[in-house]
């Protein structure tokens, strides 16, 4: 398990030091970053101070060293817009992110995971269809335009929920459904496919043959294989939705780190956005290299592939 633990460690640091060289060079995107904050009037002087004060007459490696090393050190730079701190303004939205994000993948194995054990255990029956069917509605759904649906029928026509803000935990019900909805129909399809396959092994036969309780025959034999390839999903999906969250957090108004987003290419804030993609790409990393070790803690044959 060590050995394996390193080389999924090692991959994780390559991959986050590629991220870091991409999420630099998004502040060269838009062309000369000092001629971007300068404005269109400002003279070569001005332009040659700008570069000297935020560095940019420095080599790119230089550049991109200091950067670097400041963001290891959780300084991640200085709005151009706000004039505040990045870290603090970041890690300020940051929890609402994580709570939407937690909540609405939480929403989605509820849902879907017992829906595809329900089906693979009663294939071509009425459970199975509507499984189908809720797969079907998921995937055919936008998930702006389901929202807009919640808002209508449970925050304006039924008053059951807030529709916007953070005051309470009731202001996530609606955002987590129409975020965790969008990501069930692939969850739900690939437990259902998962238990098919399973369920056909001999193992499974032989468990049966020997006496077992069925619900334990399903739940510490069966589950535990086929769910195996739903973690990794699961934890790409979660990675999704911490992105995926700038449209519903706009739409519910919820100040968390998507709103951030889209206000920061509202306002061209470069550092802002190149912190942003930072911050989500290292989450990504981290929950994907969890869930490397989660599924190799459910199927030891993994830690010797």
């Amino acid at each position: 398990m060590l050995i394996y633990f390193l080389k999924r460690l090692g991959v994780a640091v390559l991959v986050a030091l590629t991220v870091s060289v991409l999420t630099f060079s998004l502040i060269y995107l838009s062309g000369d970053p000092a001629m971007a904050l300068a404005g269109e009037e400002a003279t070569e002087a001005d332009i040659a101070l700008i570069r000297r004060v935020y560095g940019y007459d420095q080599p790119i490696i230089v550049q991109y060293w200091d950067w670097l090393t400041r963001a290891l050190q959780g300084d991640l730079g200085r709005s151009h817009y706000l004039k505040e701190d990045i870290a603090d303004v970041i890690f300020t939205r940051l929890p609402n992110t994580l709570i939407l994000a937690a909540c609405a993948i939480t929403f989605a194995l509820v849902l879907a995971i017992p829906l595809g054990v329900a089906a693979a255990i009663r294939p071509n029956s009425l459970i199975d269809r509507f499984a189908l069917t809720v797969a079907v509605v998921g995937q055919a759904l936008p998930s702006f335009w389901f929202a807009l649906i919640l808002i209508f029928f449970l925050g304006i026509q039924l008053r059951w929920l807030p529709i916007t803000g953070t005051d309470s935990w009731m202001n996530f019900i609606m955002p987590a459904i129409a975020l965790g909805y969008y990501v069930t129909p692939g969850v739900m399809r690939l437990t259902r496919a998962g238990m098919l396959e399973v369920l056909q092994s001999d193992y499974i036969r032989t468990a049966k043959a020997k006496g077992l309780r069925p619900i334990r025959v399903l739940f510490k034999h069966a589950l535990r294989n086929a769910i195996i390839p739903v973690v990794s999903l699961a934890a790409v999906q979660f990675g999704f939705m911490l992105g995926g969250s700038i449209v519903i957090e706009t739409i519910f108004s919820i100040n968390g780190l998507g709103f951030l987003a889209w206000e920061t290419i509202q306002r061209a804030d470069l550092p802002m956005m190149q912190a942003i993609v930072l911050v989500f790409s290292i989450f990504y990393i981290v929950i994907t290299f969890l869930a490397d070790l989660l599924n190799a803690y459910l199927d030891p044959r993994i830690r010797i592939s």
